[in-house]
């Protein structure tokens, strides 16, 4: 009888074990059906950045090449809202001039859809900008190194403070700004400037960078306009040209040529006619600058930059004269 029991444990408890192993094993799972994590930090395929065998010869890559392209009212060029700010393309050819910082979008958006429909390639020579016209072409410089591209403008973007421009990774490593965030100068070509091939190297550049204000401008109230200046630079042949006259001078942009201070000049009084006896051009020996002015203050000048800078979609900046 005990040689029956002990041959019964003998039997049994290896077919229990057994059992209890198969119900506790994980199930069998093929490596297609994986999942990552949804907490903890992004998998590498979501993070982006550059490839890991990007191609050898990128810094060859042309400039892309300005040409004159429609820009609709719709589509991209719509007021949009992202990160909870509010913002309003551009839908006209307009000269457009700013400075600020540089990134570059690259991996986890390449093959992806840009904002106007287009795929984004991260090894040609486009970029994104908040405002801009879709499509648009700006030249982007690097003032640390003098480095200069040509981008297409096709996609929207950055979102962050202080960024300007989304470069493609082609564009960022052409300009040597693929380490991080960048100070660059960005400028818009228009249509004349595409017709008449004054946007390529070598030619003499019309308009000159927009410089930011250091402060944040005041809210003008409204029916403020202070008295216009007397001040008259035009220049005639044979007669001395006024000095401008003291006090605080708001700066609109600032121009190799005459014609190109000229042009801007006609747009201003187009789209903001209440400032137009408050403008002057002023010549001097390296630029033409179109400012109005002068105030008083400065705070009177600030408001008045805070009321234009919506519509002329451009950051003023004040200039103080105290000869």
């Amino acid at each position: 009888m005990r040689t029956r029991q002990v041959l019964l444990h003998a039997i049994v408890w290896p077919v229990l074990a057994l059992l209890a192993a198969c119900g506790s094993a994980p199930p069998r799972v093929s490596p297609g059906s994986m999942q990552a994590p949804r907490t903890g930090a992004a998998p590498s395929a979501e993070r982006d950045g550059a490839e890991a065998s990007p191609p050898t010869d990128l810094a060859s890559v042309p400039d892309a090449e300005p040409r004159v392209e429609t820009i609709r009212t719709g589509g991209p060029n719509k007021p949009y809202e992202a990160l909870g700010r509010d913002y309003v393309p551009l839908v006209d050819d307009r000269a457009f001039a700013e400075r600020g910082l540089a990134s570059w979008y690259g991996r986890k958006f390449h093959g992806r859809r840009t904002a106007n429909g287009e795929v984004y390639n991260m090894y040609a020579m486009t970029a994104a900008h908040p405002t801009l016209p879709i499509p648009s072409y700006a030249k982007v410089r690097n003032p640390a190194n003098g480095r200069e591209v040509v981008v297409r403008i096709n996609d929207r973007g950055p979102f962050h403070a202080g960024r300007i421009v989304d470069l493609s990774y082609t564009a960022a490593l052409k300009l040597d700004v693929l380490r991080g965030v960048t100070p660059v100068e960005l400028s818009r070509i228009t249509f004349d400037e595409i017709r008449t091939g004054a946007w390529r190297k070598g030619a003499v550049p019309d308009a000159l960078p927009v410089e930011r204000a250091p402060t944040e401008l005041a809210a003008v109230p409204a029916g403020d306009r202070p008295a216009p200046a007397l001040v008259n630079v035009a220049l005639q042949e044979g007669i001395a040209e006024p000095r401008p006259a003291k006090g605080f001078w708001v700066q609109l942009g600032a121009f190799k040529q005459r014609d190109g201070a000229d042009s801007f000049h006609r747009r201003v009084i187009a789209d903001v006619d209440w400032l137009a006896p408050l403008l002057a051009i002023v010549s001097e020996p390296s630029a033409f600058r179109l400012q109005a002015g002068p105030y008083a203050s400065r705070s009177e000048a600030q408001a008045v930059a805070a009321r234009v800078r919506g519509t002329l979609q451009l950051v003023p900046v004040i200039v103080e004269r105290r000869e």
